[in-house]
């Protein structure tokens, strides 16, 4: 393994200046570094999780003081994830790519394996800034579409779908399934374009996959399972009108993503979002948990049937588990719990019992607050 990393970022460092294409995207890059690694195994994932990196990818496009600050903040996190047999050659590669030196620390009592300016106290929070920094374009367009989307839906429930007498919830399964169904057809590429890919979820532009990515599922048999999660789950006798229905899915499915691909950040090198997982799971688990914290049962009803929100929890999360446990590829290095915590699904079920917990602990402060002011 010695000596290696040097060897990849020269190599690296070559086909920038040669301009080769297709380099801005990591996944390529990390393809085409391990496709040079050979039979040495110890690198692999390093290097694609290197390859994956936001920093790694502005280093390699900057120049002068930028280039710099991202090459010392890049090395500062490789510092306090990998052994030192691994964190060396990763250093040799970056320094060989960028031109940036990357010196080793002397004093054994530093806390960091190499000595860089302190740039800021907390490298940690200064990498989930730049992390934020290169989801930037994607959050602020899918932020901005979802209000486009929540004024479109209103004109259109105003014009069409209430003279149809269909409620919100109906409209929005039925786009999906829609959708879905025109993809096995003249949308027969979108299935393959629309998702977001991690490899483009900091391209920016690629941001328009921000948008797409929670209209279309790349599994069929998900779409139909999250169509008719919806269909049921949404029924109520005072359902939401349309346009809030839409803005609350959108705003769901960014929230969710946009946490999965701060871990797969730093995780894992290839993940996929997209579809309703996260608006889902988030409604799923706000209702098992306002069961829990209210102390009472919350059934859906499927006709005669009633079914629990504790049952549709693990029902959908043991489906959930078999879609996101296995490798996506046989290049995908990440470990099953790096892939779930990278997913919708996950994060969806934590904003939902996050809300419902909050709404709880808020109705005992009122209620506290009265009493006090009652017996006052």
């Amino acid at each position: 393994m010695k000596g290696q990393g040097r060897e990849l970022g020269l190599q690296l460092r070559a086909w920038h200046e040669a301009d080769t294409p297709g380099l801005t995207n990591g996944k390529v890059m990390a393809n085409r570094l391990v496709d040079l690694l050979g039979a040495e195994e110890g690198l692999k994932g390093p290097v694609r999780d290197l390859a994956g990196q936001p920093l790694f990818l502005r280093a390699l496009s900057d120049s002068g003081a930028g280039r710099e600050t991202s090459v010392r903040l890049l090395a500062q996190q490789l510092g306090s994830t990998y052994a030192p047999a691994v964190l060396v050659e990763l250093l040799d590669l970056l320094e060989a790519a960028t031109g940036v030196a990357v010196s080793l620390a002397q004093d054994p009592k530093a806390n960091a394996p190499f000595s860089t300016p302190r740039v800021a106290q907390d490298p940690w929070g200064l990498a989930l800034r730049e992390s934020l920094q290169a989801m930037g374009p994607g959050l602020a367009v899918a932020a901005g579409a979802a209000l486009v989307l929540r004024w479109l839906s209103g004109e259109l429930d105003h014009w069409l779908f209430k003279s149809w007498d269909w409620q919100g919830w109906l409209v929005l399964a039925l786009t999906l399934a829609l959708l879905q169904a025109l993809s096995l057809g003249p949308l027969k590429r979108a299935r393959r374009q629309w998702p977001l890919e991690q490899a483009d979820a900091t391209e920016p532009r690629q941001a328009w996959r921000w948008i797409s990515a929670p209209w279309m599922h790349h599994s069929h048999g998900e779409a139909v399972v999250n169509v008719l999660l919806l269909l049921l789950i949404l029924r109520a006798p005072s359902p939401l009108p349309l346009p809030d229905v839409v803005l609350r899915y959108m705003l769901t499915s960014l929230a969710t993503t946009a946490l999965a691909l701060l871990v797969a950040m730093r995780r894992t090198s290839e993940r996929r979002w997209d579809g309703a997982a996260g608006a889902v799971s988030a409604l799923i688990g706000l209702a098992a948990a306002s069961s829990l914290v209210h102390w009472r049962s919350l059934a859906f009803s499927l006709g005669p049937i009633e079914i629990p929100a504790w049952v549709l929890l693990l029902v959908y999360g043991a489906l959930q588990l078999g879609w996101q446990l296995p490798r996506q590829s046989e290049h995908d290095e990440s470990r099953p719990l790096d892939r779930l915590l990278s997913s919708q699904w996950w994060w969806g079920l934590v904003l939902g019992v996050g809300w419902a917990v909050y709404s709880r602990l808020e109705t005992l402060l009122q209620l506290a607050l009265r009493a006090r002011d009652s017996g006052a």
